[in-house]
């Protein structure tokens, strides 16, 4: 295997195994910050080897470690490199019918540059004193070297440099290769859904990835080369910085972040949603717009979660409307979904559960949303665990069903060989239910009144009560961690003996499936395909009568309309009038 190869399917592969070692990880840690929790101060299972001085029970410092790694590891180095890493690079230049991005060389780069950061992460947790533990957000001071002095902190940000810059440049080849590189015929109103949730993703990569390396950088200079950006108070000299403006520098990349991760997820639900009920996209143009709303409005709304930082009132309601305006859009995009399902012939694939699976938690992280989104509301649930369940089922649980529907849908096209399906369908069933467990349990102890990263929530009187609701959604938690062992067994036996397949076991009508064998070759396409219409020509009658199936490609014609194809086709960067289906 050429670790250098530049075809973009190879570039996918390697972001695959590494988001899937991280995914890994983060979960494993995630697990260990459950056992806390639900057993303060006793020794975790297996783990007296790396922590031998307490037996292997959390010491505070080592608590706020663990779950400060959770978060940056789960976020920057497996969901995000999993949806745009390895199913953004797989599948974005195949559906548009390009023979490779834009650049490259640079996907090359980007992949590198993210193995760096895998790396440094990795090198930290074995340093004196340990990796970062100033939180995923790294707000100074904390992060800086008076409180976090370890060479642990200095490497995962310098990690997190890594990550940014890779972010930026798969960004950047995304659009360019959306704009520019686009088959024949492929006009903008013929795009799969799952490209324009990419895309539109991408466009904040490019915009607001650089907010983040900035202050990222700064942050750095505070630590190694004695500046004071981020410095204030008595470890200022001379006046010093203000901490505060880290914060708006972090949120005005890291709202954004949450669309960065949720619109190819969404891309898929609407793509996935449309192929499984073998009708085509309801409101297609209007999903797409909605999206594009989304992104548009995603860097107005970043300052709620500054509402408790001491905002101007003023600032502090503008920015209110603004954050539960933006939940329109992706209620229109839901009212899509729900009618494409409508009386659809619904066919419960993996694929499907998974995106149906996505559906449920986003939805109900949506709603809980609401109450962060209200300054009346957030003030008083803005420190506790309802935030941690808002956000990880929103962010976490969404995004992690929406990676592996992805997975499962275009596993075939990358292997040739099928993951099992029962294996794949119990899967995504068990995550789903057991996400819900998880997460329902975290919103109803943040509503109680937990406070976030505690380290024994229960030397508090007041919250004593909240252990055995703790004990019972750190079982949901292990459950979790069990089921993911369905897909590993799953994966290794694929890999080795699975079920070889053809071309288009989904039967369904996009460029890859229909146009390129499985696995397609380096160049993709021989010829590039013209495209006569949407990605979602289901069950139409005049192909059923025709053709006798329910599905049409993208780049097929009828039999006696082969002579005058090309001529009919549109150019590239016209646009389609007829939607998503025709």
């Amino acid at each position: 295997m050429n670790l250098f190869a530049s075809d973009h399917k190879a570039v996918a592969r390697r972001y695959l195994w590494g988001g899937l070692g991280f995914l890994l990880l983060g979960g494993l840690l995630a697990l260990i910050i459950r056992w806390q929790w639900a057993y303060p101060g006793q020794p975790v299972p297996g783990l007296a080897w790396a922590m031998p001085e307490s037996h292997g029970a959390m010491t505070p410092p080592a608590y706020t470690a663990v779950f400060t790694m959770h978060g940056l590891i789960m976020i920057f180095f497996a969901v995000t490199p999993l949806l745009f890493g390895a199913l953004g690079h797989f599948v974005l230049p195949l559906s548009i019918g390009a023979r490779g991005l834009a650049f490259p060389r640079l996907s090359v780069l980007g992949f590198w540059l993210y193995a760096l950061g895998g790396a440094l992460v990795l090198g930290s947790f074995a340093v004196r004193l340990g990796p970062a533990s100033a939180g995923w957000t790294s707000y100074p001071p904390l992060s800086t070297s008076v409180f976090t002095p370890s060479l642990g902190q200095t490497l995962v940000t310098v990690a997190v440099l890594c990550a940014a810059a890779s972010s930026f440049l798969y960004g950047l080849n995304f659009v360019v290769t959306v704009v520019r590189c686009r088959a024949p015929g492929m006009t903008w109103g013929r795009l799969t859904l799952t490209v324009w949730g990419l895309f539109f993703a991408s466009v904040l990569n490019v915009l607001f990835v650089p907010v983040l390396a900035a202050a990222t950088a700064l942050l750095l200079m505070d630590r190694l080369l004695g500046t004071q950006f981020f410095i204030a108070g008595a470890a200022a000299v001379g006046g010093g910085g203000d901490p505060v403006v880290y914060q708006h520098l972090f949120w005005l990349f890291g709202h954004p972040e949450v669309y960065i991760l949720i619109l190819p997820a969404w891309g898929m639900v609407g793509d996935f949603v449309a192929f499984f009920s073998r009708k085509p996209a309801h409101g297609y143009r209007l999903t797409a717009g909605a999206m594009g709303v989304v992104t548009a409005l995603s860097g107005l709304v970043y300052a709620h979660h500054l509402f408790t930082s001491g905002m101007s009132p003023v600032l502090g309601r503008t920015f209110m409307v603004l954050t539960l305006l933006i939940s329109l859009p992706a209620e229109v995009m839901y009212l899509n979904w729900l009618m494409t399902l409508w009386r659809g012939s619904v066919r419960l694939t993996s694929p499907m559960l998974a995106a149906l699976g996505t559906m449920v938690v986003f939805g109900l992280g949506g709603i809980t949303g609401l109450s962060l989104g209200a300054v009346a509301t957030d003030v008083p649930l803005h420190g506790t665990l309802w935030v941690v369940g808002h956000f990880h089922l929103t962010m976490g649980a969404a995004s992690f069903l929406a990676v592996f529907a992805g997975l499962y849908f275009w596993f075939p096209k990358m292997f040739g060989r099928a993951l099992h399906e029962g294996l794949a369908k119990a899967h995504v069933v068990s995550s789903a239910v057991l996400f819900l467990g998880v997460f329902g349990g975290q919103l109803a102890a943040g509503y109680a009144g937990q406070l976030r990263r505690l380290y024994d929530p229960y030397q508090y009187t007041y919250l004593k009560h909240l252990l055995p609701l703790n004990q019972w959604t750190s079982a949901c938690a292990f459950l979790l961690g069990a089921a993911q062992v369905l897909f590993i067994v799953n994966l290794v036996w694929t890999l080795s003996r699975g079920r070889v397949v053809g071309a288009n076991p989904w039967k369904v009508g996009t460029l890859e499936w229909t146009c390129t064998p499985s696995p397609p070759p380096a160049w993709n396409y021989d010829p590039v395909p013209v495209v006569l219409r949407g990605p979602h020509a289901l069950s139409q009658p005049e192909v059923l009568e025709r053709l006798g199936r329910d599905w049409m490609g993208q780049a097929e014609s009828f039999p006696e309309e082969s002579e005058t194809e090309p001529g009919q086709a549109e150019g590239v960067g016209g646009m389609s009038t007829s939607g998503g289906a025709a």
